[in-house]
């Protein structure tokens, strides 16, 4: 039987949510081990002078504990 945790990640890019997921995926594996599973629980932009210059994303990651 194995158990797993999930931790809340945010990740920010200035060209695109997929940018960002990845980022976010990246840095959390460099930190949490046994990585199995993200999805996105939101996302957002930000605005400047009508235009999007930065996207966010919230991150739900999920990863087994060591026995």
């Amino acid at each position: 039987m194995s158990v797993a945790r999930v931790t809340e990640v945010i990740s920010r890019s200035d060209k695109s949510f997929d940018d960002a997921v990845a980022k976010g995926v990246k840095r959390a594996s460099k930190t949490l081990k046994n990585l199995k599973s993200a999805w996105i629980s939101d996302q957002s932009v930000d605005i400047k002078n009508g235009k999007i210059v930065s996207y966010q994303v919230r991150l739900k990651v999920t990863f087994v504990l060591k026995d």
